[in-house]
């Protein structure tokens, strides 16, 4: 399974149970752990992955940093972490702030299993910086944002390179956050700045003021809906998931849609299906081509959104008893109960085998 489809396998996890994780260790097990073997490190390896690894500060004996990740035995990514939704402030850091002083780690990361605030010591040597230099939020992210955080990953990790990166990233982020303020509250300075040659040899006057701090706001919010609107009209959305009405068995067969039955929300534990499905097939055919459509009895993962080509059906509705429907040489369905999502990979062959025989010469 591809970085970016174990995350968005982790995402969908996360957005179904963290209102349930109460306390600090249920948001390691459930949250944090999973991140870090993504990244490709064995979590159930003590010389890959310490918990609770002891780092003495002066006077201070027996602080532990909830995890450290190792190399050659040596700490070079430490992780605080507090609990599912807890706030990470400033103050929260403040141990986190002790350990990097005193290991030999380059990156500090607090986490409450949702946001990753990566941390290093572009300011001073040796001195974990106030400002983190790239978040990470496992409920939403960017392709940009993939690519940092693989950075991180045990088969990428280069010090020297993401060092590199972290002071871009660092003012980078302190820009668009600047430019964002600018948009929905101008200061005087931008108004006058961007004001100066309309105006000419007019004084830049309190009323002058008010009536181009309003024309900017406006040409800020006009400038970017246009340009948003450019992306869109251009943009290719193959990881958009279509929900539509469940047809009738005579329907499918001739691609016509029914129109009579209510909308279907799509359940967090389909969504997690789907782009499991996307990633079991994704070394035949692009994760474009597998679409999802969702109805009331199941959920339908076809292959070129075409209803002859079912891929397999999620029958998750009754979450209390997950059915997994696939099928045979003949195209029966055999329907076969799951424990949890993730036994959809025990069913990866007859699955494959599905949608192979779509497959034209001119595909393979």
């Amino acid at each position: 399974m591809d970085f970016i489809d174990q995350l968005r396998v982790l995402s969908s996890r996360v957005a179904a149970n963290k209102d349930n994780l109460q306390t600090e260790e249920a948001t390691k097990n459930a949250m944090i752990m999973p991140l870090i073997q993504i990244l490709g490190y064995n979590v159930f390896d003590p010389l890959e992955v310490t918990p609770e690894l002891v780092a003495d500060v002066g006077t201070k004996k027996g602080e532990k940093v909830d995890y450290a990740i190792l190399r050659e035995g040596k700490p070079i990514i430490l992780f605080e972490c507090k609990k599912s939704g807890a706030d990470l402030n400033i103050n929260h850091a403040s141990q986190l702030f002790r350990y990097f002083h005193v290991t030999e780690a380059r990156f500090g990361v607090l986490t409450n299993g949702l946001v990753y605030k990566f941390f290093t010591d572009l300011e001073q040597p040796n001195k974990m910086d106030a400002k983190p230099f790239f978040e990470f939020n496992i409920l939403d992210f960017k392709e940009r944002d993939v690519d940092e955080l693989k950075k991180f990953a045990k088969a990428a990790f280069d010090l020297d390179t993401i060092l590199t990166t972290a002071n871009d990233l660092k003012y980078t982020r302190a820009i668009q956050t600047k430019l964002a303020e600018w948009m929905t509250n101008p200061s005087e300075e931008v108004v006058r700045l961007l004001s100066t040659e309309l105006l000419g040899s007019k004084r830049f006057t309190p009323a002058v003021k008010d009536q181009f701090t309003v024309i900017t706001k406006r040409a800020f919010e006009q400038f970017l809906g246009e340009r948003i609107n450019e992306r869109l009209k251009g943009a290719m959305t193959p990881e958009t998931v279509t929900i539509v009405e469940r047809p009738s068995v005579a329907e499918q067969q001739t691609d016509s849609l029914s129109s009579n039955e209510p909308n279907v929300i799509t359940s967090s534990e389909e969504l997690e299906g789907f782009h499991t499905i996307r990633a079991i097939v994704r070394s035949l055919v692009p994760t474009k081509r597998v679409v999802m459509r969702d109805a009331q009895s199941y959920c339908a993962i076809l292959l070129d959104d075409n209803n002859r080509k079912p891929i397999c059906r999620l029958r998750f509705n009754n979450t209390q008893k997950l059915k997994l429907g696939f099928f045979n040489e003949q195209k029966e369905e055999e329907q076969v109960a799951l424990e949890s999502v993730d036994d959809l990979y025990n069913y990866a062959e007859q699955i494959r085998a599905t949608v192979v025989s779509y497959l034209g010469a001119s595909d393979v």
